[in-house]
């Protein structure tokens, strides 16, 4: 029988970073990176083996699909892929409906999908965990992988500046988040009408976040600690020689990266189409962190599961609590360790 959560348990979903506090985003982030370096999933993460995750593809996917299907083996439990045409919800059954199904048969739920609308309906059936595989709105895993890779290599994100360069789509949107969270300053370089919406700045800098928007690219770069881009045509562009022509002048160049501090890291969450919105220098250049980056995506996978799935917190080491003066039988001293 798949483990399953106890009726009376909320599932803790991850569907956007501007959604969970910045004490949980840390959690999982630590408990990412200290995965990677001991090579294994802590018991203490409390990850139920054998529980299933069903992932349903409406969008094509590479690293989402691969990193989360290996993070799931790896965590001692087993993974399912749906694609829309191979289900009901491809032939009209309801999100909503597709939602309780599942939440009978499997123990979390990943969806790529495009509208947002779609995963948070999914979400407000499903009685188990769901997680924001990329939406049309955001890529919050995507995001929290860039943010262990810079931390990784460069140290505490807090403080630091990240410049975003060109069209600010889903994985912007996710920094931007991620600037209100982790205490980083963004710098954003769009053309207009590529810009953040005036909705999301107005809730970030309502958090404290400290975002700058502009049109140049070089301005944005100017003393950054790592330069980001992503494509500048996404699965449902349908005018991609007029985004092409606007986003010209913001592709990350070397005189975009000679703008930037001179230990800059550059990050791309891939596919990358060179000479489009990075240059070959660039992405195959020794700034360039975008193989950690994706090979990040499977630690910070199975720090997501283990916390939807379990505590997703590392147990205290031994040792760090105040010892009683007063000798007590072994079972109970250990049992007084929290």
């Amino acid at each position: 029988m798949t483990p399953k959560m106890s009726s009376d348990t909320s599932p803790k979903h991850f569907l956007d970073l501007d959604a969970l506090d910045a004490q949980t985003l840390r959690t999982i982030i630590d408990a990412a990176a200290e995965i990677k370096r001991k090579g294994k999933v802590p018991k203490s993460l409390g990850v139920p083996q054998g529980a299933v995750l069903a992932m349903i593809f409406e969008r094509p996917s590479t690293r989402t699909r691969v990193s989360f299907e290996v993070a799931m083996h790896q965590l001692g439990g087993v993974s399912i892929v749906l694609h829309a045409q191979d289900m009901q919800l491809g032939r009209g059954e309801t999100v909503a409906d597709t939602a309780r199904v599942l939440s009978r048969y499997v123990d979390a739920v990943m969806l790529r999908t495009g509208p947002h609308a779609t995963l948070t309906e999914l979400a407000g059936n499903a009685s188990i965990p769901v997680i924001n595989g990329l939406t049309a709105r955001s890529h919050p895993c995507q995001v929290m992988a860039d943010v262990m890779t810079f931390e990784e290599l460069k140290g505490p994100i807090k403080g630091r500046t990240i410049a975003w360069i060109g069209d600010a789509n889903n994985v912007a949107t996710s920094w931007v988040h991620a600037a209100a969270r982790f205490g980083f300053t963004l710098h954003i370089a769009a053309p207009a009408g590529f810009a953040p919406s005036a909705e999301l700045l107005a809730w970030a800098r309502g958090q404290g976040a400290r975002i700058e928007v502009s049109e140049s690219a070089l301005e944005a770069a100017t003393g950054a600690d790592c330069v980001v881009t992503d494509v500048w045509v996404s699965m449902d562009d349908n005018d991609e020689s007029k985004r092409k022509a606007a986003l010209r002048p913001f592709q990350v160049d070397g005189a975009v990266m000679k703008a930037a501090k001179m230990d800059a890291i550059f990050m791309h969450c891939l596919p990358a189409h060179r000479g489009d919105e990075v240059s070959a220098e660039v992405i195959d250049g020794p700034q360039s962190a975008v193989w950690d980056e994706a090979e990040n995506r499977l630690h910070v996978q199975k720090a997501i599961l283990a916390w939807c799935l379990g505590t997703g917190r590392q147990r205290a080491k031994r040792g760090t609590a105040k010892r009683s003066p007063v000798k007590r039988p072994a079972a109970k001293r250990r049992g007084t360790k929290r």
